[in-house]
């Protein structure tokens, strides 16, 4: 294990850690407009919405929302490059600037991180974020034709490894594979995180993050939380958890499941409530952190955070209402041969 994920679980060990909110959400509330996005680069395209780019146009914008999710208690800083890949980027026809937004978006992170740990001492850590892509390894676009893939397996572990790179040689301490909605993408991700790792002769460690598409406890590829857990096990990850997905209240009982099964660093930050009509987020600061007090009460966390909707003032309030609650204790199942499907499924040794 590294340096940095010794650090974090002997500091997890003792508290409960808090993660930073998103970044689309604060960059929508800047007001920005397409010249602050595309800046003095050459583009074909309306830059206009690539988030990511900004890392290299705006980079003041960027540092200013990881500092204030610094001053709001965050003790895990992510990087800006949700969709900083080469199959995301083409959308912007930013495919070539891939490894350049990554470089950038974590040295931003890192220095605002060193900067606020040589003010108070308090430790710190970056997470370079990696975002599902808009593509899937595990379900066919075409209705017609189930075995059609618009992308392979070692195309997205390549596109992945490009990005995996960047961010490394840009300082972050951790790869955060988050919102995953293909459990193959993820693991394609994963993969290419071990190769960079035998690359550089050092562990790199992973967290990774899922998110549920409906009610029932699903991702978009099938799985539960346990047999997701069951599938990317054998990663070893420093924290595995739910993002996204829904707000808290409908977020808690799979938050449950993963808790009871998983050896490992529970993370989980859902979103601001549910939108509303018009797609706009109204659960207020302490109503979310009431709810995150809740899962913390009942022992089922170690890492929390926010997803869609939420600002510095929900990261506050969350990390006021767990400062004094102690972290969730990680089980250590019984020896057993543990398989996945759609379902988890377990046969005792």
């Amino acid at each position: 294990m590294t340096t940095a994920a010794n650090a974090l679980r002997a500091a997890a060990a003792n508290r409960i850690l808090i993660k930073d909110g998103p970044y689309g959400t604060e960059i929508q509330a800047l007001g920005l407009n397409a010249r602050d996005y595309a800046g003095d680069i050459p583009s074909n395209h309306d830059q206009k919405g690539n988030n990511d780019l900004l890392n290299l146009t705006r980079p003041d914008a960027i540092a200013g929302i990881c500092n204030a999710y610094i001053a709001a208690g965050a003790d895990l800083l992510a990087t800006n490059t949700f969709n900083a890949n080469r199959i995301s980027q083409a959308d912007y026809g930013m495919e070539d600037r891939v490894r350049e937004i990554n470089l950038a978006a974590a040295r931003i992170i890192r220095q605002c991180v060193d900067a606020a740990i040589a003010a108070d001492g308090k430790p710190r850590w970056v997470a370079g974020a990696l975002g599902p892509t808009n593509k899937t390894l595990s379900l066919s676009p075409r209705v017609s034709d189930p075995g059609y893939r618009e992308v392979t397996f070692d195309g997205v572990k390549d596109v992945y490894r490009e990005q995996i790179d960047a961010l490394l040689d840009g300082g972050v301490d951790f790869i955060l594979i988050e919102t995953v909605f293909d459990t193959l993408n993820a693991k394609a991700a994963a993969f290419a995180a071990a190769e960079a790792a035998d690359a550089r002769g050092h562990e790199v460690p992973v967290m990774l993050s899922m998110t549920l598409t409906d009610l029932s406890g699903r991702n978009l590829s099938g799985q539960t939380v346990e047999a997701f857990w069951h599938s990317i096990a054998h990663v070893k990850p420093v924290a595995v958890g739910l993002n996204c997905s829904f707000g808290a209240t409908e977020l808690r009982p799979h938050v449950q499941a993963l808790a009871k099964v998983a050896d490992t660093l529970i993370l989980t930050y859902p979103n601001a409530g549910l939108p509303n009509d018009l797609g706009a987020y109204d659960e207020q600061p302490e109503t979310t952190a009431g709810f995150i007090r809740g899962w913390a009460d009942e022992g089922l966390v170690n890492i929390v955070g926010g997803c869609c909707g939420s600002t510095p003032a929900h990261i506050a309030a969350m990390a006021r209402q767990v400062a004094s609650l102690p972290p969730r204790t990680i089980p250590h199942p019984e020896p057993a041969l543990r398989l996945s499907g759609l379902e988890a499924h377990r046969f005792a040794a």
